[in-house]
């Protein structure tokens, strides 16, 4: 690897990144971005839709629960990207196979709640 981080192939323990490893990045990236609307809502004292409602994702959820499934996400998300495999902010491939989990589902999720809420 040269000195800016770009590489034309990911190594880890002397040989290619396994396939896994990327999955994990990618779905890593899904979870920190569902993390947020929950949390940041749930901090916020305001109910938002969850899981946990009925039905799932339409009705309201209290902040309490918010704020609990915000930071489950948030573990998911760091437990997929920091533990599995060895995720490097200078590999461009890491950061854009996370940055793709996390922006798919930034999207579904503006398409989801901007049904109930009118922003879509």
């Amino acid at each position: 690897m040269n000195k800016t981080g770009w590489d034309n192939k990911d190594v880890y323990d002397g040989g290619r990144m396994r396939w896994y490893h990327y999955i994990a990045y990618f779905f890593g990236g899904a979870f920190l971005a569902n993390a947020v609307p929950h949390f940041v809502s749930g901090v916020s004292g305001h109910s938002f839709p969850s899981p946990f409602t009925h039905p799932p994702g339409e009705g309201q959820s209290p902040a309490l629960v918010n704020v609990l499934w915000g930071f489950a996400n948030l573990i998911i998300g760091y437990l997929l990207i920091c533990k599995v495999g060895t995720f490097e902010l200078r590999r461009w491939r890491h950061v854009l196979v996370a940055g793709a989990g996390a922006l798919l589902m930034a999207v579904m999720l503006a398409r989801a709640f901007g049904k109930l809420y009118g922003g879509l």
